[in-house]
């Protein structure tokens, strides 16, 4: 324990000794894996919407108010993750939210009704809003400690681990019958819970860093690493019309996430029931927009270096919406399927981008602002969707991603001068 303690005495110091780093690296891989899991988790759920629809005979209507369960559950939890975060810790919290999530996937395909589904998506929901919560603030502790930008690549992990799910749901949707596949992620989540919530636990969160200017960084500090830049210290409040720039970089982040949250709940959905595709290949749509995700994030800091903020921005949500044109109202499977992949490139680092602009300006209370205004978007649009489907079809209530995507890229680009590099 006396080790232990010095360790991360050294890391909360800013000095890096090789036990420091080896702790921080296994911390590091502990944290990455519990964003994969939420997106393996999250994605095997939402693959399976089709069949837990047919099992309940909820109307398309219906449907989505029953998915709304999962919405009113994560910004419930939301709300109340923060204050056990700080009360328990955030490793902790993330540990039994990641059990808690497990167990809660497996009570959709018990629902034999609309409202019993509406209540059971509302503990699920309750345990993804929670594990998102406190593993992003796991991570940020992580990112100040480490000194490094690599919060992308946890975001990475959550798209990877989407896609995996997807198409392991892809794989076995002809073979098991939804509760069968769903139970069946009960237990892989468990198991990884377990294992990597051992080691999240027997390491505690490191402190943040002193600012940067009191203790710069110098190579001697980090035997073998290249000195880490110098960061501009996080102002105390926003510049003159700032909190109105962390608004609309939310704005941004909510019009870009209600995407992806649309695509996640009825992406399938669309496949199998307007192109007539097999439970199978309608799972595989989900996975390919994760995949274009996944290499979109991957590359999001080339992206970004080559274009800048404005024009990542603009050129994404260009892209999103054109993608979504043809994914939604493309009369072939594979010309949709295209279309999901260019909406999963063009929405990629969108929301990041945002949700870090806002901190620039405002610190943690910006990207907090900007972070829920994002989760509002990924959480209500699914249910929104559901009911304009009711009132024309759901390729036409699809084509409202194509808009907001449209949107957020002119919000970009008319604020380019004030908030955005």
């Amino acid at each position: 324990m006396p080790t232990l303690n010095k360790t991360w005495t050294a890391i909360s110091g800013g000095q890096h000794t090789e036990a420091a780093d080896s702790a921080l690296r296994r911390l590091r891989i502990a944290l990455t894996v519990f964003f994969a899991l939420d997106g393996f988790l999250f994605a095997g759920w939402v693959v399976r919407i089709p069949a837990v629809k047919a099992r309940t005979g909820a109307s398309t209507g219906a449907l989505g108010l029953a998915l709304l369960g999962v919405s009113a559950g994560a910004v419930a939890t939301m709300m109340l993750t923060g204050r056990l975060c700080r009360r328990f810790g955030n490793h902790p919290v993330t540990v039994v939210s990641g059990v808690a999530m497990s167990l809660g996937i497996a009570l959709p395909p018990l629902a034999r009704s609309a409202p019993a589904l509406g209540l059971v998506l509302l503990l699920f929901g309750a345990a993804y809003g929670g594990i998102n919560v406190a593993m992003n603030s796991a991570a940020v502790d992580l990112v100040a400690a480490l000194r490094r930008p690599v919060m992308p690549s946890f975001h990475a992990a959550f798209s990877v681990g989407g896609m995996l799910g997807a198409g392991l749901g892809a794989l076995v949707a002809g073979r098991l019958s939804a509760a069968r596949h769903l139970w069946l992620l009960t237990a892989l989540g468990l198991l990884v819970s377990l294992i990597a919530g051992r080691a999240l636990l027997s390491r505690p969160a490191p402190r943040a860093q002193a600012p940067a200017a009191a203790e710069p960084a110098t190579t001697e500090s980090v035997p073998g690493r290249r000195a880490a830049a110098a960061r501009p210290a996080v102002p105390a409040r926003p510049a003159r019309g700032g909190y109105g720039l962390v608004a609309v970089f939310g704005v941004i982040a909510l019009c870009t996430a209600y995407g992806e949250g649309a695509l996640a709940d009825w992406g399938a959905l669309h496949l199998q029931q307007d192109l007539g595709t097999g439970a199978g290949v309608a799972a595989a749509g989900y996975s390919v927009f994760a995949l274009a995700m996944t290499a979109g994030r991957l590359g999001g800091s080339l992206l970004l270096h080559r274009l800048g903020q404005t024009r990542t921005l603009v050129a994404g949500g260009v892209t999103a919406a054109l993608g979504m044109l043809l994914g939604s109202l493309a009369p072939t499977l594979w010309a949709a399927l295209a279309g999901f992949v260019i909406t999963g490139l063009g929405l990629a680092n969108i929301f990041p981008v945002a949700v870090g602009r806002a901190g620039e300006l405002a610190g943690p209370n910006g990207v907090a602002a900007a972070s829920t205004l994002g989760y509002g978007g990924m959480l209500l649009g699914p249910p929104a969707i559901g009911l304009l489907a009711d009132h024309s079809s759901l390729p036409v209530a699809l084509t409202t991603v194509a808009g907001l995507a449209a949107l957020a890229a002119a919000v970009a680009w008319l604020t380019r001068g004030a908030g955005i590099r």
